[in-house]
């Protein structure tokens, strides 16, 4: 999406200017900004919503790039971010983005208008890994393969290729019973 046509409040408009345009119908609500009403919302214009929350050398991941790459119609109230490179970043603590140090592997990462984001595959594989300690990551990993046919079982395949790791065993089987209900589900 071209930043041209998304609308941050205090950047161009207002959020009162914004807030009408969005009353009256020319723009819509897309994560912290807005868009016109008559363009698609897609991957683009969400990864650009979230630009100023994903600083340089990190990856948006877990929830956010799940929301990102389409799962879920609002975005998370929490985001999530981590290394996206070999080094380190310094970042402040917010209440809005956590940060998690642990790096994305290097073929894991899109780049979607110009903002990292975790694969779908990665993404799944943390989400299945974080639902073990966050049941509400269920609901995202739930959300992201359904719009992903065939993500399902590259993710099965991923954590059953991982080497022996504290709850991998238990992700496998969480996975499973995903599976199984989106199968009921989709019958």
């Amino acid at each position: 999406m071209h930043p041209v046509l998304f609308y941050r409040p205090g950047e161009r408009l207002s959020l009162p200017e914004l807030t009408a345009a969005r009353l009256d119908g020319h723009v819509v609500e897309v994560g912290d900004g807005y868009m016109p009403a008559d363009t698609v919302e897609g991957a683009d214009a969400r990864a650009t919503s979230i630009a100023h929350l994903v600083p340089a050398r990190t990856a948006a991941c877990r929830a956010t790039a799940a929301w990102v790459l389409g799962a879920g119609d609002r975005p998370p109230t929490v985001h999530h971010v981590r290394r996206a490179g070999p080094h380190r970043v310094r970042m402040e603590p917010t209440a809005r983005v956590v940060h998690h140090d642990a790096a994305a592997p290097a073929d894991g990462i899109l780049f979607i208008a110009g903002v990292a984001v975790t694969s779908p595959l990665t993404t799944a594989v943390e989400l299945v890994f974080a639902a073990l300690r966050h049941p509400q990551d269920e609901r995202w990993l739930r959300a992201l393969l359904q719009v992903s046919p065939g993500l399902g079982a590259q993710t099965r395949a991923r954590l059953q290729a991982l080497p022996r790791m504290p709850g991998r065993r238990m992700a496998i089987d969480r996975l499973e019973l995903l599976l199984t209900d989106q199968d009921v589900v989709t019958r």
